[in-house]
């Protein structure tokens, strides 16, 4: 029978999880930054832990903080433009969904906290996001109170400032979905066109779309799945995803950004 440590330690992973692909933007690094956190547990004397799930969650950011390090020099030698790791959100979970966390998970805010210093970016969704107090996340950051504000104060102004944090009604978000397949499929951009911002973010025209991707993509299979919060496609070849497509929006609700990504090794918990 699993010990009450062990099953104390599994209550707080989804939560851990959570808090640290949104840091890391990598479920391959936040996976295993919650298995050191793991360990770490298992070798403190538990008995001299008051509240476990404070200590856990400051052994888990701070081990983030640790490999947000090593993330950011991979990302200046990265070839083309680094976005997250996609990860699926058709179930989310309970706790996620009351604390209205499935729009932190867009690629778009994933993208919007690489604006941000490390810690910026760790005391921001700290307290915006999982509303941790201040004096937890001071002890976390080994930092004073007032300093701790203002680095949220700081992020959040950054954050606010940007257009991309928005999510439309999902019936619009499906819109644009069918729009973007059909402009690939059968080369009809016109109801594209009509649903994405005059300064969408793309790595190539409309044109390119109609003509150049139904060529590349013309024997994939298109599959409407949830990822990282909102609706978009896996695209499926032989059995296995191949890319993902997401979109950002902004607070009109028109598309701002269209993300594709296709390194397998960011597709590989996908196929799985």
């Amino acid at each position: 029978m699993p010990s009450a440590d062990f099953l104390r330690f599994e209550e707080a992973r989804p939560m851990l999880l959570g808090l640290a692909y949104r840091i890391l933007g990598s479920r391959a690094d936040a996976e295993d930054a919650v298995q050191d956190t793991f360990l770490k547990w298992q070798a403190a004397d538990r008995e001299a832990i008051d509240t476990p799930h404070a200590w856990l969650t400051t052994a888990c950011t701070r081990r983030c903080l640790d490999l947000l390090g090593n993330a950011h020099r991979a990302r200046v030698d990265y070839v083309g433009a680094w976005l997250p790791e996609p990860i699926p959100t058709t179930a989310v979970s309970d706790a996620e969904r009351s604390m209205q966390l499935a729009d932190s998970l867009s690629t778009a805010f994933l993208l919007l906290l690489e604006r941000l210093s490390p810690k910026e970016r760790v005391a921001y969704l700290l307290h915006e996001i999982f509303d941790t107090p201040y004096a937890e996340i001071a002890t976390m950051l080994e930092l004073k109170e007032p300093a701790c504000r203002k680095l949220v104060s700081r992020a959040r102004a950054n954050l606010l400032a940007a257009e991309q944090r928005h999510a439309p009604p999902r019936e619009r978000q499906q819109a644009l979905l069918e729009a973007f397949r059909l402009a690939i499929t059968e080369g009809t951009t016109a109801r594209l066109a009509n649903l994405l911002s005059a300064e969408v973010r793309l790595s190539a025209e409309l044109d390119f779309l109609a003509s150049r991707l139904s060529q590349y993509w013309a024997d994939y299979l298109w599959r409407v799945a949830d990822i990282n919060g909102g609706p978009g496609f896996m695209m499926y070849r032989e059995g296995s995803v191949v890319a993902t497509v997401t979109f950002g929006y902004d607070r009109s609700g028109q598309a701002t950004d269209i993300f594709i990504v296709r390194n397998p090794d960011k597709l590989t918990r996908l196929r799985s």
